[in-house]
């Protein structure tokens, strides 16, 4: 039962990180920075919380930077194989869950696919792609701010920065319109070039009253999860994706590893660590240290439940807490961005919804989908990956049932497993006095077997 280490780990053989760390010890990802500058207009609001993105755009006012070092470090620990990080006492992960209290985003609904930029053929009712750009905008940017179907940010900032006083509802929608791209394009779903908005989001924003029915969640981790996999990759540092939601969850997950001063607790539960800037000096012995603390982590340092305490409950907006969304954070089932399809593996993470983690089921090998980005034509993704839409559409048939209980963690039983088979530590022995000898806790023992 559960994985056996030539499957669990089969990329180290390829090109993980973690199969080579010894030869570059002090490796470090960059990430994008971000490029959205508009600033959010009253105006826009109600556009953006019929679109379930309204909590998400005051974050724009709560920015932090990301601490690289630190982010390098998780990143050694992030397999591609389980979509989880291996961590001295187990697995844990960025689930459905924490989108939802990190960013504010709505996990239910339809998935956020179909075509990237030839609209008139998929679509009904959809324009060629900058004759719909020019209705639903209002204007086109010159031949210079535009690399393919992308637009440069620089424009839109400058085009769309301030919508006019006394502006009529059709200019409101145009400027809503623009900021919602910005939006997406730089907070969600920013791409390695750190600075173009692609058009893809033209169908979207042209029914803005129907930008609600879709799981933004499910889309965003389903970007991260794949940023996360390529940056694994020995030959890949630079990060995109949406890295206010990994560096949140790494800060509320591991008090040891969090900055000190930044107790005030507000909504989306990310805004906690406004204007945090690690600097940018000595990020080669930052990693270093950061993969030491990780190695040297103890149980009881990583916490299972963050959301369940009160000043959290005292601060979330129920919208996150509604039934239909807060059944599918137990989901296994598919994420789905476009042409990006990942697994949602909560099934490896119990604890982290209350249950006790027994030994896992093999993990579902989705090796062949990694390639799979929308490159070499357009398509309608729907269609071209039908089987894993339909795992979403189901979405509701595979929610997993188990006992909740007052001590959440792993099991004896899987912690035998994962002493025997798990990547637990990433230093040479000899750094750490060998700590793979530390038994397993009684308390393990008394959870039973999950």
């Amino acid at each position: 039962m559960g994985d056996d280490p030539g499957r669990l780990y089969r990329l180290d053989g390829v090109a993980h990180i973690a199969g080579v760390i010894n030869d570059e010890p002090r490796r470090c990802i960059s990430s994008v920075r971000r490029q959205q500058g508009m600033r959010l207009n009253e105006r826009y609001v109600p556009y953006l919380q019929m679109a379930g993105l309204y909590h998400l755009a005051r974050l724009n006012d709560r920015w932090f930077r990301l601490d690289e070092p630190l982010v390098s470090a998780f990143v050694e620990r992030w397999r591609p194989e389980t979509h989880t990080f291996h961590m001295p006492f187990g697995e844990c992960t960025i689930t459905l869950q924490d989108v939802a209290y990190q960013l504010g985003l709505p996990v239910d609904g339809d998935y956020v696919s179909g075509c990237l930029t030839d609209f008139h053929l998929y679509i009904e009712g959809g324009r060629p792609a900058w004759q719909w750009f020019h209705e639903l905008l209002g204007v086109l940017p010159p031949e210079n701010q535009v690399q393919k179907f992308a637009v440069n940010c620089t424009w839109f900032q400058e085009t769309f920065a301030e919508c006019p006083d006394g502006a009529d509802e059709e200019t409101v929608r145009r400027f809503a319109r623009a900021y919602i791209m910005m939006l997406l394009g730089t907070q969600l779903f920013a791409d390695k070039s750190g600075n173009r908005i692609h058009i893809r989001w033209l169908p979207y924003v042209a029914r803005l009253e129907e930008m609600g029915r879709y799981s933004w969640a499910s889309a965003a981790l389903a970007w991260l999860y794949r940023c996360m996999c390529r940056v694994a990759n020995r030959h890949v540092v630079k990060l995109a994706g949406p890295l206010q939601l990994l560096q949140s969850w790494i800060f509320w997950r591991f008090p040891t590893l969090r900055p000190s001063g930044y107790d005030e607790i507000s909504w989306p539960l990310a805004s906690r660590w406004s204007g945090y800037n690690p600097g940018i000096s000595n990020k080669g012995p930052r990693v270093q240290m950061a993969r030491m603390k990780i190695d040297l982590l103890q149980p009881r340092q990583f916490i299972w439940m963050p959301y369940s305490a009160v000043d959290v409950i005292q601060v979330v907006h129920p919208e996150v807490l509604e039934p239909r969304h807060t059944m599918l954070w137990r989901c296994r089932t598919s994420l789905i961005y476009f042409a990006v399809v990942e697994w949602h593996q909560v099934d490896r993470v119990l604890p982290q919804f209350g249950g006790v983690q027994p030994i896992p089921s093999p993990a579902l090998n989705i090796d062949f989908l990694m390639s799979k980005d929308g490159r070499g034509g357009d398509r309608w993704f729907p269609a071209q990956y039908p089987e894993w839409h339909l795992h979403w559409q189901e979405r509701a048939d595979h929610i997993l049932q188990f006992d909740i209980v007052p001590d959440p963690g792993p099991s004896h039983e899987f912690l035998t497993w994962w002493y025997q088979h798990g990547k637990r530590f990433l230093l040479p022995e000899m750094l750490l006095g060998d700590p793979r000898g530390v038994p397993i806790p009684d308390e393990a023992t008394q959870r039973g077997a999950g």
